[in-house]
């Protein structure tokens, strides 16, 4: 058991999050025929981890706007979804990091799952149905991840059995296109979540472009700026100096006076001598 979780801990991102799909599919199968041989209605506790477009059931069972992503209802769903996100996961990593992976997973599944809510709250022919529709399955994540990476790299090159080398870009457009046309023959929910989490992975990338031109083309001003700071800082710096050294000789000056008046409080003006006579000469000049 202790090398099970040794091997997980040591799992990039990508992995993990397949693993954790996996591992929520075989716990709700399970349940589904402990259900069947005890005959208990076990399926309501899993629909309860479903994405609801209904808002009254969405504000009872908010975590559903996560959870939903992480649950599938057959194993081919699965499968599907887990090869993408392996494939692509591998190429994405290599360029992002896996925070980034996991954030766009996340939040690209919370995207779908928004767009999905809206739509069935405002297109008539759809919220007709939305008593009964639900969402399940991390498709908008996958592709948010997919269309995320296919933004950034977009002519990088995979190579599809039966097909060939493609660019990612195609590979990203196709399956944006044939969720856009499926959407009225079934499953549009499913179809307009996986929208929703593809807008969600171009729309990261490119405000990723964006900040990343922002600080290119400021960097050049950012090093004028410090050189400028440091110059002005030198010449800050000689004048200190200049004004130390000032100081200093009129501390040092008006010391040798101190002593002299002292000398001359002590033992009078005639003890002075020649030199400390005409120090007090010429500072009463300049007084």
């Amino acid at each position: 058991m202790y090398s099970i979780f040794n091997h997980l801990r040591t799992q990039n991102i990508v992995h993990k999050i397949i693993y954790l799909n996996v591992l929520l599919f075989i716990l709700f199968n399970l349940l589904n025929v402990i259900s069947y041989i005890l005959q208990i209605n076990t399926n309501l506790i899993a629909t309860d981890f479903y994405l609801t477009a209904n808002n009254i059931e969405l504000i009872n069972k908010p975590w559903s706007l996560i959870t939903y992503m992480f649950l599938h209802n057959d194993l081919l769903h699965l499968f599907t979804n887990m090869l993408f996100l392996h494939l692509i996961g591998k190429i994405f990593l290599q360029y992002l990091d896996s925070k980034q992976a996991l954030y766009i997973y996340l939040l690209g599944g919370i995207a779908g799952g928004l767009l999905f809510i809206t739509a069935y709250n405002y297109i008539p022919n759809l919220s007709i149905n939305i008593q009964n529709v639900k969402a399940v399955g991390s498709s908008a994540s996958v592709l948010a991840i997919i269309f995320a990476i296919s933004t950034y790299k977009p002519n990088y090159k995979i190579h599809l059995p039966f097909i060939g080398i493609v660019k990612l870009k195609y590979i990203a457009l196709t399956c944006f296109l044939i969720d856009i046309i499926s959407i009225p023959n079934g499953n549009a929910g499913g179809h307009i979540a996986h929208i929703g989490g593809a807008l969600f992975g171009w729309i990261y990338i490119k405000t990723l472009e964006t900040e990343n031109k922002y600080l290119s083309s400021n960097y050049l001003k950012r090093i004028k700026n410090i050189f400028t700071i440091r110059r002005y800082n030198n010449s800050a710096y000689k004048r200190s100096i200049n004004d130390y050294d000032f100081n200093k000789k009129q501390t040092e000056k008006q010391n040798e006076i101190n002593l002299i008046l002292e000398k001359i409080s002590k033992s009078g003006y005639e003890s002075l001598t020649k030199n400390e006579k005409e120090i007090l000469f010429n500072e009463s000049k300049n007084k």
